[in-house]
């Protein structure tokens, strides 16, 4: 007797009510035709401000089923579970929060806006079958209808990235991702309230295969990234993952420190052979200034460490969950 594997998709949810509908009917018709496994819909409503969160209570209320007759097989109905926070407490954890209350053999992570084409779930199964790896993931091969300047400092950010940290982040990886039960109770195990899951993902290891798919814009509304976000995203994400920033301070310091040294040296040899010299204030007045500057930068990257660490340090939770479908017999230990 085949056995049926279950599959946990994982949505987060943040002012996506325009979109959800049609999502919904997207997915449930992309995932009808798929032998040997069951479908739960895990929603996380981050803190909506619209109608999010009634959306997500209907589809809990009802079967979702294919949307025409023209479907190939017959869509089973997919059980929808879901967590609502108690504010906005982002994507990242938002996915956390889904990941954590998964119990299915595989966890599917997915935006609402359909931007993570669901036409690609069936591929990312047979792919994962067909290799045996613990993780489908999928990345943009193309930034068409991007902002110029952002794709630049995203192509920016993932050299940086790679070059300086002792991880490697595919370039144009996203968070549409397929991964076994054993890759997402590693991922569980990190509860670090300052996260960033495409270098967790990157951090635990397990083999991954890889979905190629051309850029797709949004169905309805506008992205909740503005470009002080990533900006914000990308920072958190390098001094989480990488400490170079730091060595980089205690390298420059002691270049400083030598150089320093030799110019004190020079000055002293000088002024024996020709005398005093008397000081420019506009050289002494840069030089201050300079130095003044870069000790305040050097406090203020050492500072972002030393911050991160107070905020682990606190305990909080990665989310407050305010209203859940979820029993708690059946929620995962935490």
């Amino acid at each position: 007797m085949e056995t049926i594997k279950k599959i946990d998709i994982i949505v987060p949810c943040f002012n996506e009510g325009r979109t959800l509908d049609i999502f919904v009917d997207e997915v449930t018709r992309a995932v009808s035709s798929v032998a040997g496994y069951r479908f739960t819909y895990i929603f996380i409503d981050d803190g909506s401000t619209d109608n999010t969160l009634e959306k997500i209570r209907s589809f809990a209320c009802q079967e979702h089923t294919a949307a025409t007759e023209q479907d190939v097989g017959k869509a089973a109905g997919i059980e929808v579970r879901y967590i609502s926070f108690s504010r906005n407490f982002g994507k990242e954890a938002a996915m956390y929060a889904g990941l954590k209350a998964s119990r299915g053999d595989y966890a599917l992570i997915m935006d609402a806006d359909l931007q993570h084409p669901p036409q690609l779930i069936r591929q990312m199964i047979d792919k994962l079958e067909e290799t045996g790896s613990d993780s489908c993931a999928a990345r943009r091969v193309s930034r068409k209808g991007e902002p110029r300047i952002r794709s630049v400092f995203a192509r920016m950010f993932y050299k940086i990235m790679n070059r300086f940290s002792d991880i490697e982040i595919v370039d144009g990886v996203v968070d549409f991702r397929l991964m076994s039960r054993q890759m997402v109770r590693a991922i569980v195990s990190m509860p670090e309230n300052q996260r960033f899951s495409k270098g967790i993902f990157a951090w635990v290891g397990f083999e991954t295969c890889w979905i190629e798919f051309e850029n797709v814009e949004r169905i309805a509304g506008e992205s909740k990234w503005s470009v002080w976000g990533l900006a914000k995203y990308a920072v958190d994400g390098f001094i989480d993952f990488a400490v170079s920033p730091l060595k980089f301070v205690g390298v420059f310091g002691g270049i400083t420190a030598v150089g320093s040294m030799v110019y004190f040296i020079a000055e002293i040899i000088k002024t024996i052979i020709v005398g005093k010299d008397v000081p420019g204030y506009a050289s002494t007045i840069c030089l201050i200034l300079f130095f003044g500057g870069l000790i305040i930068a050097i406090l203020s990257v050492i500072g972002e460490y030393i911050g991160r660490m107070y905020l682990e340090t606190k305990g909080r939770p990665v989310y407050i969950e305010k209203e859940s479908n979820i029993d708690e017999e059946i929620k995962p230990a935490s």
